[in-house]
């Protein structure tokens, strides 16, 4: 099997890992190969990398986001994809419907509606006086769209004024948040893409530079010192991923096999990070981590 990845080897491998132990009877190099292809938070790579994967011949390609997907879906109308974490994959035109995908793709969205509101009510009750919100994400991604339209409806209901820190390149973070400080944002939002993957140590540096709180939706950026994150568990993902492909490899067509929607999702909180920026975390907030990084 081919696994096209969008972030660096070493950030990645716990979800890798995750894949693997879903997998089952199934040990990697004794009965199964698994041919890995990481683009580095670099989303033009994806074609090249699917392109690579198909050339290989490979039975069946594991895709997580929606870019990744979108270029194994360009790339082959034949082998077999399942996809990981993809928002809105009906809205975008990779699957039919979610009960019945057709084609050769399936796997596991990622609804935003699911969550993308969760950082803003978390953000509210860890700062009261919440006015403005910054959402750092590049424009060109897919699912920009999507975080910006449920962001939107619950910025309406808690009267949170939304701002849009785009960037394409990590270049182009200095000046983004040289921007959010004129602007005089109270938070930050940072959603899952390909940018915020690549850059995302030099986000949470000047995050902490900036002494502005954030919320992620990759609990990775808390363990290097983000405030918050919230969003579905990757491994868990990739874990119910492995179990698509023993169904495929058994024989299973992927059209049609159902999506599913993730049903596990985790709040992570680093304290260290909190107690700098000089935020009190209320009980109600702590009782609902899965993770507290002291």
């Amino acid at each position: 099997m081919g696994l096209l990845l969008p972030g660096v080897q070493a950030t990645s491998s716990p979800n890798v890992d995750a894949f693997r132990q879903g997998l089952g009877g199934y040990v990697e190099g004794r009965n199964i190969l698994i041919d890995y292809r990481w683009a580095e938070g670099k989303a033009e790579r994806f074609s090249e990398l699917a392109a690579e994967l198909v050339r290989l011949k490979v039975d069946v390609m594991v895709t997580p986001g929606q870019q990744a997907t979108l270029a194994a879906k360009l790339a082959t109308t034949t082998i077999p994809i399942v996809m990981v974490g993809v928002q809105d994959p009906v809205g975008t035109g990779i699957v039919g419907s979610l009960a019945r995908p057709g084609a050769n793709v399936t796997g596991l969205s990622a609804q935003a509606e699911e969550y993308a509101a969760k950082w803003l009510e978390l953000l509210k009750a860890v700062i009261p006086h919440l006015a403005r919100v910054a959402v750092l994400a590049d424009p060109a991604n897919p699912s920009y769209d999507v975080y910006w339209r449920e962001l939107r409806r619950a910025a309406r209901i808690l009267a949170v004024e939304l701002h849009a820190l785009d960037a394409r390149e990590p270049g182009d973070l200095p000046g983004v948040f040289a921007k959010a400080a004129r602007q005089r944002v109270d938070a930050l939002v940072v959603p899952q893409q390909p940018l915020t993957i690549r850059a995302q140590s030099q986000i949470v540096e000047l995050a902490a530079k900036s002494r502005l709180p954030a919320i992620y939706a990759l609990t990775a950026a808390v363990g290097i010192g983000g405030l918050m994150a919230y969003g579905p568990s990757l491994a868990d993902m990739y874990r119910k991923a492995a179990t698509y492909v023993d169904k495929i490899l058994k024989g299973a067509k992927p059209g049609d096999l159902p999506i599913e929607q993730p049903t596990k999702f985790e709040l992570v909180i680093n304290m260290k990070t909190a107690k700098a920026l000089g935020l009190t975390m209320p009980p109600s907030v702590l009782l609902r981590a899965d993770r507290v990084i002291e």
